[in-house]
């Protein structure tokens, strides 16, 4: 256990206290906890149960993530606790996201130091720490003793966030974080409330902020048939992402039928490649396909001159052609965060 940070009291009397570090903004009684169970007010002061307490360390592509436009062809040093922010019905990683809820409010994990974790990272050649797989925020005081530590040691942090993070937690974060993959689930409230327990606007508010802030912002929509599919609703989708910035990649990925939703198929290539033509129409400039490797629609193209500038099999890179960040063709400048050439 450790003490929570983003907590304060409204009632001393009967100990209750008020968590601001998402948008749920929950106030939790004494012996309670919050909508994402883990954490849980004890005697008046709020504690994370899950500080340290891993459920998944892995080596990933950063592509996985996803993110294309962050060090391409990296690897990132992956790690989660149990529990989550959000309830969604589609979640793929449901066994630890849900844990809690799943098992009486049992915390699981391994025991773990930020040192043992940027440690780690150095070992298997990850030039970045990825805090995903569940909402990131959940454990943030974890998180954000191992970002400052990275951060002295040159590695990169990457959260993959569903956009909850309050905006207090988000500057606190934002100096040692350097991408957030950030799901842009739908663009209506129904959505949110029906399907994750959640509501749109903090998650739009969150994206804005996170690219003032200076972190590097790539956006990706699971395309979900018969829920968020409509030409209307991904233009919505589009228009927003564009509107924050032109440059910022989007992701239109495909469903499977999973956790509490079985009933509908996979999202058809079609839609898919719909969605993506789309964004391009727009005017973003990097929209990509997911979950379909070979699919067309996973490669960077140049704005310029349209050529390939990184090619992509699934999560791997197949070739780059980036001098410096630029197109290898034109020098077109492509956004994003890239390694300086070594010549």
């Amino acid at each position: 256990m450790k003490r929570a940070d983003f907590q304060r009291v409204i009632d001393e009397e009967k100990k209750k206290v008020a968590c601001f570090l998402c948008a749920h903004n929950c106030h939790i009684k004494e012996g309670k906890r919050g909508i994402c169970q883990v954490r849980e007010n004890r005697d008046g002061v709020l504690y994370s149960l899950v500080y340290g307490r891993l459920i998944s360390q892995n080596v990933d592509p950063i592509e996985k993530k996803p993110l294309f436009h962050l060090l391409p062809g990296t690897l990132s040093y992956s790690i989660a606790t149990v529990g989550c922010n959000f309830r969604c019905s589609h979640c793929q990683n449901y066994d630890i996201s849900q844990y809690p809820r799943l098992h009486d409010g049992s915390i699981i994990g391994n025991s773990v130091t930020p040192e043992q974790v940027v440690s780690a990272a150095q070992e298997y050649g990850c030039q970045s720490i990825s805090y995903t797989y569940i909402e990131p925020t959940i454990f943030f005081e974890f998180a954000y003793e191992c970002a400052q530590l990275a951060h002295e040691r040159g590695i990169k942090n990457i959260f993959v966030s569903n956009g909850y993070t309050s905006p207090e937690a988000t500057k606190k974060i934002a100096p040692f974080l350097d991408g957030n993959n950030i799901d842009l689930k739908a663009f209506t409230d129904k959505f949110y409330h029906e399907v994750c327990g959640a509501k749109l606007a903090p998650v739009l508010d969150t994206i804005g902020r996170m690219k003032e802030l200076g972190v590097w912002v790539e956006v990706t929509t699971l395309v979900i048939p018969g829920w968020n599919d409509s030409d209307s609703e991904l233009q919505e989708i589009a228009r927003f992402i564009k509107g924050v910035d032109p440059e910022m990649p989007w992701h239109v990925t495909r469903f499977h039928p999973t956790f509490k939703m079985t009933d509908r198929g996979a999202t058809p290539v079609s839609t898919l490649q719909r969605a993506r033509q789309i964004g391009l129409s727009e005017g973003l400039k990097y929209v990509f396909v997911g979950n379909i490797p070979g699919e067309k629609g996973e490669n960077t193209i140049c704005p310029r001159c349209h050529e390939t500038v990184v090619e992509r099999m699934g999560f791997s890179i197949m070739s780059q052609n980036l001098d410096d960040g630029k197109c290898g063709n034109c020098g077109e400048p492509i956004a994003g965060v890239f390694p300086k050439s070594s010549a």
